[in-house]
């Protein structure tokens, strides 16, 4: 059961973020059908949020900080990540409809027949507003109709986390308006048996919402009215990564192959199949050569393996560390940020330039202040970097606020 169930919530329904935007420059919007773009227009501007607060939420839904909404009547849910290690709890509350506004507006949709048709076969057309705003309703977000609650300490309403969120019911808009009047009080198929109720003459049950469908029988109820075997419990992964075997003799000379190489190969195989095996990410199948060399630098760095490596890969041993200690503090992204350049949106790189103080200069995704660097990267995310023997070097990993960062190289120079 999910916990909106076990909370006694009519209905739910989750939505998935969508991956933030890759490539030099690109950001990523919100609202890509007409109700997540109405939603995002409402959120901007009727809503009447603090509007110093929505642009760090907006890039806080960029960054992937953002967890899994959950959307029930009267709110959406989610776990937002911050500068803390456990993500902050966000409740966006929305204002339902209650009984009798219900009905107004049900009464002036039914006696449309086109807009009943069309939501009878699952489609939410934009001219359904007419027909709530005919009602005295407005379903769209508007004053008062919004509070943002977040865990965390900051007194804004909005917080960032609690704005971020709100940016991302888009999301939940674009895959299934429907949601919007699930905010406002009731789930899709309470909504379709008052309007067939309507249709038909038939009285509704408004005590229920309408909620005339079959809910089915219990999956647990019909496993327990049938004899079956016990199913074999599934074995657990093993506690490390296996170890490559020795070979009982070592290549022939001249063959190309080094033993002590292969055996190499075959530990970082065992160790990335071990990361699928446990849901560990993707297990970095899908390299160009470049990250894959960092990749397994990163893994060897001071010992006797990470020399051998970065002459194979004809690479000084200078610049190979700072790849590995790139993809160390950020993996994929990280490696790209230790040499692109792109142009982000203003009040972002704002935001890293009050992180490193006044005297900072910005160009392109790079805040600069003496010998100390705070990059930006297409995800989202700050990367801290030092000066060092003519070089700037990746210090520390990734942090979705830039003052977060910023402490990060105030600890690595001390």
């Amino acid at each position: 059961m999910s916990p909106a169930a076990r909370r006694g919530w009519p209905s739910e329904r989750r939505g998935h973020r969508r991956p933030s935007a890759t490539g030099p420059g690109s950001r990523r919007g919100f609202g890509s059908t007409w109700w997540g773009a109405a939603w995002v227009d409402a959120l901007q501007g009727r809503a009447r949020l603090d509007p110093n607060r929505l642009p760090r939420g907006r890039s806080y839904a960029r960054s992937g900080a953002v967890g899994d909404l959950l959307a029930a009547p009267g709110k959406v849910r989610a776990p937002v990540q911050g500068s803390r290690s456990r993500p902050y709890d966000v409740h966006v509350r929305v204002r339902q409809f209650d009984d009798a506004e219900w009905n107004r507006l049900l009464d002036i949709v039914a006696g449309q027949l086109g807009h009943t048709a069309a939501l009878l076969d699952g489609e939410l057309p934009p001219e359904i507003l007419d027909d709530v705003t005919a009602a005295g309703l407005d379903l769209l977000p508007g004053p008062g109709d919004l509070q943002p609650r977040c865990s965390c300490p900051d007194w804004a309403d909005p917080c960032k986390h609690a704005a971020a969120v709100c940016f991302l019911v888009a999301d939940m808009l674009d895959a299934d308006p429907f949601v919007l009047l699930l905010l406002r009080g009731r789930d899709r198929e309470a909504i379709l048996s008052a309007l067939r109720s309507r249709r038909s003459g038939a009285p509704a049950a408004g005590a229920e919402h309408q909620r005339e469908h079959d809910h089915g029988v219990p999956a647990r109820q019909v496993f327990a009215a049938v004899d079956r075997p016990a199913l074999p419990r599934p074995a657990l992964p093993p506690a490390r990564p296996g170890r490559p075997a020795l070979l009982p003799v070592d290549p022939p000379a001249g063959a190309g192959i080094d033993a002590r190489g292969l055996r190499g190969l075959a530990a970082d195989a065992a160790h990335r199949a071990y990361q699928l095996l446990n849901g560990e990410g993707d297990g970095d199948l899908v390299l160009d050569r470049d990250a894959d060399v960092a990749r397994r630098a990163a893994a060897v760095i001071g010992t006797p393996e990470f020399v051998v490596l970065a002459r194979r890969a004809g690479i000084s041993g200078r610049e190979l560390l700072r790849r590995a200690l790139a993809w160390r503090y950020g993996g994929p992204a990280g490696l790209r940020v230790l040499t692109e350049r792109w142009q982000p949106a203003r009040d972002e790189m704002a935001e890293g330039r009050r992180a490193a103080g006044s005297t900072a200069r910005v160009r392109d995704n790079r805040v600069t202040a003496a010998d100390r660097q705070l990059r930006l990267g297409t995800d989202g995310r700050w990367y801290p970097y030092l000066r060092r023997a003519g070089d700037w070097d990746p210090v520390g990993p990734a942090c979705v606020d830039p003052a977060d960062a910023g402490a990060v190289l105030d600890e690595s120079v001390r």
